[in-house]
């Protein structure tokens, strides 16, 4: 929800910047947030140039990783920033001491425990209308993305000393880890600069890899450049990357100003607007005020994969056109996101980063019903709001009926290019207002507005998605399939040692 007029600025963090709060107006929380994010900026250029592998250790790069993460977390939230290292402390006990088939859950079970606690704490400290899901508004959000770190560690810890190859998948065989990590390389994991404030999560081995200066060098391995002309591998720089997402940046935030301020997800259920406005056109204001709540994400996640960037953290490889790719750590894809024509492509171009964590710890592992807990996960993760748990078992709700439609019908309509056309354009009006639809409860965070803007639309993707649940058949999933073919290849392996 949008901050009250005259809510208290209230912050455990620095009060250095209280001038600059109060010259612009805006909360210092937030003033704080952006200004660790800019100076993470300037000091992952300086580290990528000055501490790069060729001139600095490892040791020296992940201590100085480690020490300006801690710095930036305790600038930000000050004494409520123990509960990041407490946090971290503990899990490096389970991860040292939990044996390790019990490895990830040990770790999953006390690093959500915690999280949770924290979120809860925030309920009897904070009040519905001041608190907002924004990233500067407290601690939770570095928990969340340590919590994130901390399972993915323990989950590929666990794959790689705990379970035989034959058992993973090809991409938890690459993500294995086969050691436990020193406790310098865990809290330059977990605490650095680059990620500590708005994240993303990112791979144990990865990360490693980029501290030891062989991320790019692996990525370029996979390319055959001399049939490309070079005599050896090219040195690409991220400079090009990093100036194109602070523009995405610097838009996002003018948008955020001018947009996000004036377009409240509160007025959908405003009496004199539910008594004033068809039904229609209040369908089309529920796409303009989620449109305009989006910009502050954008913002957040585009900074932070700049600041990796500039860090020379994010290369992904090279795309068929022969571009050099800086999109490993990326969080969004403003294009698909806006021209989706599936709720599925809208989820998996949406917070990229949390999606792949979900996915690997939770999708690719649940025994049973795999989309139903992994949306339940990521409501626990974002926190006990009441509004998560409507977004989220409503985007289960939606889902599924989206995936039974798109089986079901879609191949009837790529006969030709116009029924395709005609295809796209229903499908990426109905996605955007599902989605629309879903999200809204996400903004609104407590029970009465959520069951109030239901009842204003009539409940009516609920309705439809129930229908078509009801009415057309369910094919089986492809992750229950392919559990059951990786178990026939498991045990025809086993009967061969035999």
């Amino acid at each position: 929800m949008a901050e009250q007029p005259g809510a208290p600025h209230r912050t455990t963090g620095s009060t250095l910047l209280h001038p600059l709060s109060t010259l612009l107006g805006i909360p210092l929380d937030q003033i704080n947030f952006v200004a660790c994010q800019l100076f993470a900026l300037l000091a992952a250029f300086w580290f990528r140039i000055y501490l790069s592998p060729s001139h600095a250790s490892s040791a020296v790069r992940h201590a100085f990783a480690t020490l300006f993460g801690i710095y930036f977390a305790v600038f930000c939230f000050g004494w409520y920033s123990i509960h990041l290292f407490v946090l971290v402390m503990m899990n490096y006990g389970i991860m040292n001491m939990a044996s390790i088939p019990n490895i990830h859950r040990y770790s999953f079970v006390v690093a959500m425990g915690y999280l949770t606690l924290c979120h809860i704490s925030r309920i009897y400290i904070f009040h519905y209308g001041i608190l907002t899901t924004d990233f500067s508004g407290g601690l939770c959000c570095p928990l969340m993305i340590i919590t994130q770190k901390i399972t993915t560690l323990a989950c590929q810890l666990h794959d790689g000393i705990g379970r035989q190859a034959e058992e993973l998948t090809a991409e938890q065989n690459r993500l294995a880890v086969k050691s436990r990590p020193s406790l310098l390389e865990y809290l330059s994991y977990l605490l650095n600069f680059m990620s500590i404030i708005a994240g993303p999560c990112s791979n144990y081995k990865d990360y490693i890899a980029f501290i030891e200066g062989r991320h790019v060098h692996m990525k370029l391995l996979e390319v055959n450049w001399k049939q490309k002309g070079y005599d050896r591998l090219p040195d690409p720089s991220p400079t090009g990357a990093v100036m194109y997402k602070l523009f995405i940046t610097l838009v996002s935030l003018i948008l955020f100003l001018t947009l996000t301020k004036n377009f409240p997800m509160v007025y959908i259920i405003d009496n004199e607007f539910l008594d004033k406005t068809p039904f229609l056109s209040r369908l089309g204001y529920l796409y303009v005020v989620t449109q305009a709540a989006k910009p502050k994400y954008y913002f957040a996640w585009t900074l932070a994969d700049a600041v990796n960037n500039a860090a020379g953290y994010g290369f992904s490889g090279v795309d068929e056109r022969g571009t050099f790719r800086w999109d490993l750590l990326s969080n969004l894809n403003i294009w698909n996101i806006e021209t989706a024509t599936s709720f599925k492509m809208y989820i998996e171009n949406w917070n990229i980063q949390t999606a792949a964590w979900l996915k690997r710890v939770c999708y690719d592992r649940a025994p049973w019903y795999p989309t139903a807990l992994t949306f339940i996960l990521s409501a626990l993760w974002h926190g006990i709001y009441p509004g998560y748990y409507f977004t989220f078992l409503t985007g289960i709700l939606i889902t599924l009926a989206a995936r039974a439609i798109r089986n079901n019908c879609r191949h009837y309509f790529l006969s030709s290019v116009p029924l395709k056309i005609a295809y796209d354009i229903v499908t990426w009006v109905v996605t955007q207002l599902a989605v629309c639809y879903t999200v809204a409860p996400f903004v609104m965070l407590a029970v009465e507005p959520t069951i109030k803007f239901y009842k204003s639309v009539y409940f009516h993707m609920h309705i439809l998605s129930i229908l078509v649940l009801l009415l057309l058949p369910i094919r089986p999933q492809t992750h229950s399939l392919r559990r059951a073919q990786n178990q026939a290849m498991m045990n025809s392996v086993k009967s061969k040692d035999k």
